[in-house]
């Protein structure tokens, strides 16, 4: 099924950009990025910056404007089934240089998992250079480490 993400999540003082891969059943039925209450993403910024953790969108919205930090997917639309990374079929990256060269405050760069790392890489090599590739905040990943994020994040 042909499926169509989100806008960034971005402001003129965001610093990190955070980049998933594309947006899962759970979070396009709640219309905001990290929608299934089993992702590990806002418990993580929670602990991590000692913060409760949100329960509307606004309140994420909220958090990462606090923060200083900007959601985006690498993939802005494709064929998928499902919420599965490696079900995602004619992939439309998304354009980070042109978020980037309008947004000169990102610092850093920081994908959500393999699969956007992924796409980073093949699409954008340019900015591998200020990424750090963490491990999938996803429920569906067992290898899930919340010190990487802390470091990354800090």
């Amino acid at each position: 099924m042909r499926c169509v993400g989100f806008p960034p999540f971005i402001d003129d003082d965001s610093e990190i950009l955070i980049l998933g891969s594309f947006p899962s059943v759970k979070s396009r039925e709640t219309s905001f990025y990290y929608g299934n209450d089993r992702n590990r993403f806002w418990t993580v910024l929670s602990r991590v910056f000692s913060a409760d953790r949100p329960n509307t969108n606004d309140d994420k919205k909220l958090l990462l404007k606090r923060l200083r930090i900007a959601l985006w997917d690498m993939v802005v639309a494709c064929d998928i089934e499902g919420s599965m990374d490696a079900s995602i079929k004619n992939a439309v990256a998304a354009d980070i240089k042109g978020l980037i060269e309008t947004h000169p405050k990102i610092r850093k760069i920081i994908t959500n998992g393999k699969t956007a790392h992924k796409f980073l890489t093949d699409n954008f090599p340019e900015y591998l250079n200020m990424t750090v590739c963490l491990p999938s905040t996803s429920p569906a990943n067992p290898r899930f480490s919340f010190d990487a994020w802390e470091e990354a994040l800090k």
